[in-house]
């Protein structure tokens, strides 16, 4: 049988089956080519030989030669440990074992030279390594002392079948030497050359046994810039193919609709970023083929605004347009602000959500199949089989990473021609995550606030200033503002957290006493019209102040509440207590965002409170929030999930080189859009690769 990438791990020289099936279940490690591509954690330096009088608390490893001069065992049962005191001349430290202990007595043994090599920790006035790794000396073999040794994580069970760290680099050493045969060069010859990069048998030679530290981070860069450079030619390649082979419904005329609404129903003057952005959404709709833009903004930025002014020049040219919303609040919110924005004109605006009467759906769907109704605004329900447009040309998708992808793929097939797309989030995302979220979609931005709106100020408070944040909402309320109070109701589930809500609005309830003040509370819990009367509530102002959960994060706009105060703000990330800030400031008047936490903070919350404390910028939230959370876990993407499978690159740390990988791939596809010329065939054949058993909804964004 022929060795290959695709090879068992069970045949790898110190595998076997009882191994193979705990790295496979253990690591996901199935062949010889995860195994290879399963890169160190760290590396640790072990060039340098200390002695014991040179240890101090600040090294991270140490390694030392010297002699066990004795061993000591101590306790019994599970509390037993095995001490072996160690010396090199200089000094004495000890080396402890709580497990294994029958095998280090029979392995080591006293006055031998052996190398000792692990992390000192000071105790009784000792240094002592627990666990250490111990090696017999042989001065004359200096070749064995790598200079960078790799460090691959591992697990408990694994660790129980004697397969630990140094295990898997012995089976990286057998692997290794199979390397000239197994891999092949994944980048064309003039690709490599012009980048300057190393070759791949080579990167992942010295990946794993770098002999210096500039040959690792040759190793690294080549690896990283791959790993980068496919994501993007594949996104790109699919791009290319859909402007060749997608045509779009032609928007020749910008009519009497917009300029009727332009001229007479603007409610403020554009912004020059929206002036930006709606210009390119226009070439977009007017040169024949299919819209795939991405509309990025922050909170009240005004995004609404320009996709209802996209929509009406699909109006004017014969076509319908909808908005598909996350849920029924922001489906209700922008149902309610586009009516009265669009007052005096005569465009017929629907609603459907879960809670639409059938009676009323008849009567829509009937609007919608004529071509009545010009535009529907809805939740999931606009997805469903029973709704059928006369001739879909526009299709909005709000805050579109709730949505899975299948979701969004129905409302794109509504229509004979595939209608122009246009997705909205107000998840401000850093340029690297876009990217590689959004890399096939053009991308427009709104990096400017209305005229007339005032930057948040936003403070910090324990516990123990409570005292102050309610003199604070007294002072607003008395000024005839109103009051947000938001608990970190993270799980529907968790009575503690439902405690916490309830409890808290009984003690708003005893510091803000009716008749005086009057308090609304909103929860998941709540049945919808219990849940609307009290929005109502507040947004008509006969409510001074609204405890809520997280339900409130998206789409309720009330201009006259002034004042968020987002309690326990340390168990919430830091894009959604942006997030939930943006839903004060929508006035012209000023207003405060205040962070209430315990006292004891860990430096991760600390570092949120003072991002939030010092910007009021999304993008530059959205920067910091990738760099302590991690691409993977930021709000908005997990639902959807970052979608490849970055082995070593990181895109929070390196977006520099997925810049570079960009240009490059941008270059490629710029001279050969469709990959086919024979220098680039190694490429094609790769991202057909990648694409296998994927679904292609680059159309659907």
């Amino acid at each position: 049988m022929a060795t290959n990438l695709s090879t068992d791990i069970m045949y790898l020289a110190g595998v076997g089956p009882k191994r193979a099936e705990l790295l496979k279940t253990e690591l996901g490690i199935y062949t010889l080519g995860d195994l290879l591509y399963y890169f160190p954690f760290r590396y640790v330096d072990k060039s340098k030989f200390y002695k014991i009088s040179e240890i101090s608390d600040d090294l991270p490893y140490i390694q030392v030669v010297g002699k066990i001069v004795r061993f000591q065992e101590v306790g019994v049962g599970r509390k037993k440990r095995l001490t072996a005191f160690f010396s090199d001349g200089t000094g004495v430290m000890e080396l402890v074992w709580f497990k294994g202990l029958k095998w280090v007595s029979k392995s080591l043994k006293p006055n031998v030279n052996y190398v000792v090599f692990g992390k000192a920790a000071l105790f009784s006035g000792k240094y002592s390594i627990v666990h250490p790794e111990v090696e017999p000396f042989n001065p004359n073999a200096t070749n064995e002392y790598v200079p960078l040794q790799a460090v691959y994580s591992t697990t408990e069970k694994l660790k129980s079948g004697y397969v630990n760290a140094k295990t898997i680099l012995k089976l990286q050493q057998n692997l290794s030497a199979l390397i000239p045969d197994i891999v092949v060069e994944t980048l064309p010859a003039y690709l490599i050359e012009k980048v300057k990069l190393m070759t791949l048998p080579e990167a992942l030679r010295n990946i794993h046994f770098p002999i210096s530290t500039s040959l690792l981070k040759k190793a690294q860069a080549r690896l990283k810039f791959e790993e980068f450079f496919y994501a993007q030619l594949g996104m790109l390649h699919r791009k290319s193919t859909r402007y060749l082979k997608v045509n779009g419904n032609v928007f020749a005329v910008v009519g009497d609709t917009f300029n009727k609404f332009y001229s007479q129903n603007l409610p403020f003057s554009l912004t020059g970023a929206q002036k930006r952005v709606i210009r390119e959404i226009r070439r977009d709709l007017g040169s024949g083929k299919q819209m795939n833009r991405l509309l990025q903004g922050d909170v009240g930025s005004g995004k609404t605004l320009v996709a209802l002014m996209s929509m009406l020049i699909a109006v004017d040219n014969d076509y319908q347009a909808c908005i598909m919303a996350p849920t029924e609040i922001l489906a209700n919110q922008h149902f309610e602000t586009i009516q009265n924005l669009l007052k005096g004109i005569e465009v017929n605006v629907g609603l459907l959500t879960g809670s639409t009467k059938r009676s009323e759906r008849v009567e829509l769907h009937s609007q919608l199949e004529s071509g009545q109704m010009h535009l529907l605004i809805g939740t999931h329900a606009l997805i469903e089989d029973t709704v059928k447009f006369n001739n879909l040309g526009l299709v909005v998708i709000d805050e579109q990473q709730r949505f899975g992808v299948a979701q969004r793929a129905k409302l794109w097939k509504k229509n004979v021609n595939p209608p122009h797309v246009l997705v909205m989030t107000a998840t401000p995302i850093p340029r690297t995550l876009a990217m590689t979220l959004y890399g096939d979609l053009e991308i427009s931005v709104i990096d400017e606030l209305p005229p007339g709106r005032k930057p948040i100020k936003t403070t910090h408070f324990t516990d123990r200033k409570r005292n102050l944040v309610f003199g604070l909402m007294r002072e607003q309320i008395k000024q005839g503002r109103q009051v947000y109070v938001v608990y970190p109701l993270i799980n529907e589930s968790e009575k503690l957290d439902y405690k916490d809500l309830m409890d808290g609005y009984d003690s708003i309830s005893r510091a803000f006493p009716p008749p005086e003040y009057a308090t609304v509370v909103v929860h998941g819990k709540m049945k919808p019209q219990e849940k609307d009367e009290s929005m109502q509530l507040f947004a008509s102002g006969q409510a001074h102040i609204m405890v809520a959960t997280t339900v409130i994060e998206v789409g309720v706009n009330v201009p006259n509440a002034t004042v968020m105060v987002i309690e326990s703000a340390e168990r919430f990330g830091l894009s959604q207590l942006h997030q939930l800030r943006g839903r004060v400031g929508r006035g012209a008047d000023e207003s405060h965002c205040v962070l209430l936490t315990g006292v004891k903070l860990s430096n991760e919350s600390r570092r949120r409170m003072q991002t939030m404390v010092s910007t009021n910028d999304g993008f530059e939230i959205a920067e910091v929030d990738m760099q302590i959370r991690g691409p993977g876990d930021m709000e908005g993407t997990q639902q959807s999930g970052v979608p490849f499978d970055f082995k070593i690159a990181s895109l929070s740390k390196d977006g520099q080189i997925l810049q570079y990988a960009r240009r490059i791939a941008n270059d490629i596809i710029e001279e050969d859009g469709t990959l086919s010329l024979s220098k680039n065939s190694v490429l094609k054949h790769n991202i057909e690769k990648q694409a296998q058993d994927k679904i292609s909804f680059g159309q659907i964004s």
